[in-house]
């Protein structure tokens, strides 16, 4: 059964793919204007782009992406259970603490969302938008609670 999402972060828009055909349409119209153009040649480079962006942008959106729902947080290729987490408010994060989601380090534009596991350790949850992510969490884990 699909679950309800309670929060989500993308981690990436698929407004790039414009960006292969977009390029093409510049190179084909530069070219056209010295009376030698190749059209066929840059539908070939505006797929080829297109194709590649498409790998790009889904490969970002699988190991960015953030989401919360009843039963577990996602974040990036990590699943965290919700029965798992003790608190996500008044948590400090420690030196040392490891970051969801597999990386070394926060990806580049999130915040911490530090969080206390019900084993006492302390992991790096992460979102764009870590308050959100925060009071998203303390209402499921008051929910629980009750």
């Amino acid at each position: 059964m699909e679950q309800p999402v309670l929060y989500r972060e993308a981690g990436a828009s698929w407004w790039p793919l414009l960006w292969g055909p977009v390029f093409a349409a510049a190179g084909f119209g530069v070219e056209a204007l010295t009376g030698s153009a190749w059209p066929a040649l840059w539908v070939f480079v505006a797929c080829v782009l297109f194709v590649s962006t498409v790998l790009w942008v889904q490969g970002r959106r699988r190991v960015y992406g953030v989401r919360l729902t009843p039963v577990a947080l996602h974040q990036g290729r990590e699943e965290l259970p919700v029965r798992d987490i003790a608190a996500a408010s008044g948590v400090e994060p420690r030196a040392g603490a490891r970051v969801l989601g597999g990386g070394w380090a926060l990806p580049r534009g999130a915040e911490p969302v530090p969080l206390r596991l019900v084993d006492g350790a302390v992991v790096l949850g992460w979102a764009r938008d870590a308050d959100a992510l925060r009071v998203e969490l303390d209402r499921l884990l008051a929910r629980r609670e009750s």
